[in-house]
């Protein structure tokens, strides 16, 4: 029978969970709880150090407590959000708790954060939403640290042209539903990739358009850019244009100066960029997937001064310019790469980060080799989720 505790829950931690403490002094990750709050949790996994578990009865609410508008939520169900137990303002409290602790401990930095709120509220925010296939043809979405599926008719998170659920066609373990500025929405099918599985980790997955227009529009700054529907964009309506507006503010980038944009995607900030150095300057950017390379060269056809090359980041990758702007994976650039940028940027870093822990560590290797951490801003463009992007601007020291 799992192990019931009555915990006393502690701070937030980095994954969407609390830190609480067992009598014998054991860490548990609780998550459906808050700050402060006296639950009675159940232990789902458990090692020699440390313990996770789901609160399932709270004792003592936080006053920041609201009841989950989705009931799909919960100990046990769907894993896709992890705060909608809590109110907007502290998720953004706890959010900016996280990246401040990350930043403590990993970049040894004491940093001011506030989370900023985008427009539109914490539900139908989504512009794309994947849905699980079960063998029986079940859709719905994956329950928390599991590969069962929670059955549900739709997202309250999705956008009201991609909230339902489809039907799915046989044969398919996914369908996806994108939706672009225009209101057009596109169906993906999503089938098991061919090959040898590496290091546990399965092969990409085969997708193809069951429905709608294979490439995906954008407006962002007076731009548009249009995208493989398959492809990488942000899902909040509003963070794309956000993000960019965030990080030309930050690095100012000026006319005459060159620029090296690392993980480029299909050209958004390359375009934007270049349109601030204007003709005189140059924008060079450099990102692995060749069908976004595609995307960018359609999309800066008009930006003579600016091109995506494709090709894996790698300190090999890096040259030397006034400003270097980066917009990597959730892990990160890493530490050499990270230091590879420190030594040819010669004005200004720029980065976008999904990952706070991610960030936290390449700041710190920056710090390292004489650069100092100028301003941090944070965003709450995942409502629900425990996820917050952060840009920053790294100066010479």
């Amino acid at each position: 029978m799992p192990e019931l505790l009555e915990l006393r829950v502690g701070a937030p931690a980095h994954g969407g969970h609390c830190v609480a403490r067992d009598v014998d002094g054991r860490v548990v990750f609780v998550r459906h709880a808050l700050p402060g709050e006296l639950v009675r949790a159940r232990v789902t996994e458990a090692s020699g150090s440390f313990a996770r578990a789901d609160a399932v009865e709270v004792l003592t609410p936080s006053p920041d407590r609201v009841t989950p508008p989705c009931p799909h939520a919960g100990p046990g169900r769907c894993g896709g959000c992890d705060w909608q137990h809590a109110s907007g303002p502290a998720q953004r409290a706890l959010k900016a708790a996280v990246v401040r602790e990350q930043f403590t401990r990993l970049a040894q930095l004491d940093v001011p954060v506030v989370v900023e709120e985008l427009p539109g509220g914490l539900l139908g925010w989504r512009t794309r939403v994947q849905y699980a296939v079960g063998a029986d043809g079940t859709v719905g979405l994956r329950r928390h640290r599991s590969h069962e599926i929670e059955p549900l008719g739709s997202c309250l998170l999705g956008a009201p042209e991609v909230a339902a659920a489809p039907p799915a066609p046989p044969g398919v373990t996914g369908v996806e539903l994108v939706r672009g500025d225009g209101g057009a929405v596109t169906v993906l099918g999503r089938t098991p990739g061919a090959g040898r599985q590496a290091r546990g980790r399965r092969p990409p997955d085969r997708v193809q358009v069951l429905d709608g227009p294979a490439r995906v529009r954008h407006e962002v700054a007076g731009h548009t850019f249009e995208v493989d529907a398959a492809g990488f964009w942000q899902v909040h309506p509003d963070a794309a244009s956000t993000f960019a507006a965030a990080l030309l503010d930050l690095v100012c980038a000026q006319p005459g100066e060159s620029v090296l944009d690392l993980y480029a995607g299909a050209g958004l900030f390359t375009a934007l960029l270049a349109e601030a150095v204007g003709v005189t300057g140059s924008v060079l950017g450099v990102e692995l997937s060749r069908s976004a390379v595609a995307d960018a060269a359609a999309n800066l056809a008009d930006l003579p001064q600016a091109r995506v090359e494709a090709g894996r980041v790698t300190p090999d990758a890096v040259v030397d310019a006034d400003v270097i702007v980066l917009d990597p994976p959730r892990s990160g650039a890493g530490r050499d790469v990270m230091a590879t940028i420190g030594a040819h940027a010669r004005r200004a870093i720029g980065y976008v980060a999904c990952d706070p822990a991610a960030l936290a560590r390449d700041v710190r290797t920056a710090v390292d080799a004489g650069w100092r951490l100028a301003e941090l801003r944070a965003f709450d463009a995942f409502p629900m989720t425990q996820h917050v992007e952060c840009v920053a601007l790294l100066v010479r020291s």
